[in-house]
């Protein structure tokens, strides 16, 4: 199908682009790989009047720094960046690897970290890496910068706390290099997971793709492994506070059946 209308800016700065969502209002939309906002475009699920392009932006707003326990990674770096990051393999492995597992090499050349988090897909495997690692996320916005935490970043289905008038500007993980996993299920490599389940620093941190209307953060199965359960015991609560949808590719049975088995498998690859 064919997009509705749309006026196009092509921010020079950070600042421009501001200017522009300040203008625009809810109107506008902005873009930086547009592997995510295109194709609702093209069925009319989105029809922004005005569409604020970022992707050739850098500034302070694309690469990886690793200071002291915190890794600072700007909103515009691509998956592929994130991939192949001597950096982030040695300081936040699971990371690296989820960003390596996103779509196809064409989509990681495209797509940032950034346009992943603020389209707040459930489906998609960079939110739950940020939940499962305690991610930060910085906006900017007319009254400054802000911080997120990320357990207060998603709040409804594809939606999250940006506002009209902010821009993502960069993620925050702390570092993480203990026991650590990624457990994905889907028909074929570069499609979306069916469920997918992130464990970071050996259980503390655990999270589910694809099993509500946002990205989840097992919080029974944390609570479980905090208290000394078996690995067995503890993917039993994966499905804990859950609501996974049923489409064609399984239904919320199914999901949660996977659910369960991919948070066993995660369990154990990370040491627990």
């Amino acid at each position: 199908m064919i997009p509705a209308a749309f006026d196009y800016i092509r921010a020079g700065s950070a600042e421009e682009a501001l200017a522009a969502l300040a203008e625009h209002g809810d109107d506008a939309k902005v873009m930086a790989g547009g592997h995510s906002l295109i194709p609702l475009m093209k069925f009319r699920l989105a029809t922004p009047g005005v569409i604020v392009d970022v992707g050739h932006l850098r500034e302070d707003l694309r690469g990886i720094t690793v200071s002291g326990d915190v890794v600072h990674i700007g909103a515009l770096t691509r998956h592929s960046e994130l991939e192949h990051s001597l950096d982030l393999a040695t300081a936040c492995p699971m990371l690296a690897h989820v960003a390596s597992v996103v779509g196809d090499p064409s989509v990681r050349h495209r797509g940032t970290i950034g346009g992943s988090l603020a389209h707040a897909d459930p489906a998609s495997d960079l939110p739950a890496a940020a939940i499962a690692l305690g991610a930060t996320l910085v906006a900017r916005g007319p009254n400054g910068e802000r911080e997120i935490g990320v357990d207060d970043f998603f709040t409804g289905f594809l939606e999250s706390a940006l506002q009209p008038d902010e821009l993502l500007t960069a993620i925050r993980v702390p570092v993480a290099t203990g026991g650590w996993a990624y457990e994905k299920f889907n028909r074929r490599a570069q499609d979306w997971a069916i469920v997918a389940v992130a464990v970071a620093e050996g259980g503390k941190g655990v999270s589910l793709v694809n099993m509500g209307s946002t990205p989840l953060r097992a919080n029974s199965v944390q609570d479980a492994v905090a208290a000394g359960a078996s690995v067995d015991d503890a993917a039993l609560h994966a499905g804990d506070g859950a609501a996974p949808p049923s489409d064609q590719n399984g239904d919320a049975a199914y999901r949660g059946h996977l659910a369960t088995v991919l948070t066993r498998r995660a369990l154990a690859a990370a040491g627990v």
